[in-house]
């Protein structure tokens, strides 16, 4: 008897169907957890609850795109420099609410952090994604994942995830949703928390 093992085309459709179904369903649960009184603790998803475990190695090897489609390795900066990685879509409402605050961090942080975008296939081109990019001047240098090997390698779990790995390559935070304390996890990944300012 033969059993049915699905192609890698069949894995990262499958895969891609899942983060979509999680884009879904943390878009559904938001407003939910943001009403006042309501039973589940804090206005949005917490850092920790999903991903990779913070203390876990980041990926050595990640190759994505180029948004002019040329092969990419995330991983020739892990060990080398922290690094704030937020995988996000166009079509994202949290990414657009986490935008102003991935902005300023970018800005104040951006000459001692690596600041990666890395774009989810699902349901947008590299094109597309590019024109938003531009529009919206991302501080971030701006991959995609067509393959879904980033999102496999980080265990990402939907849109508006982040995940900010120390120098060393350790991961030292990782979130979901619009409103995260991204500053705390980029001090903490420069060894600098506990501390005012840049």
């Amino acid at each position: 008897m033969t059993s049915y093992q699905p192609s890698a085309i069949g894995h990262q459709l499958k895969r891609r169907g899942w983060l979509a179904i999680g884009a879904v369903a943390a878009i559904a649960i938001a407003p939910i957890l943001s009403v006042p009184g309501s039973r589940f603790p804090g206005s949005t998803l917490q850092a920790q609850e999903t991903g990779l475990p913070v203390g876990a190695k980041a990926p050595a090897s990640t190759v994505v795109e180029t948004l002019d489609g040329k092969s990419f390795d995330i991983g020739q900066y892990v060990g080398k420099t922290p690094m704030v990685i937020e995988f996000w879509a166009t079509w994202c409402p949290l990414c657009k609410q986490l935008e102003p605050t991935m902005v300023d961090v970018a800005k104040r942080y951006g000459s001692k952090v690596k600041f990666i975008g890395v774009a989810v296939s699902v349901n947008q081109t590299p094109e597309r994604v590019k024109l938003y990019a531009e529009k919206h001047g991302l501080p971030l240098e701006v991959y995609y994942d067509r393959k879904g090997a980033a999102a496999d390698g980080y265990d990402a779990a939907a849109t508006s995830y982040v995940v900010i790995v120390d120098k060393a390559g350790t991961v030292v935070y990782t979130g979901l949703g619009g409103s995260q304390n991204l500053e705390a996890g980029v001090k903490k990944a420069l060894g600098t928390a506990g501390t005012t300012g840049a």
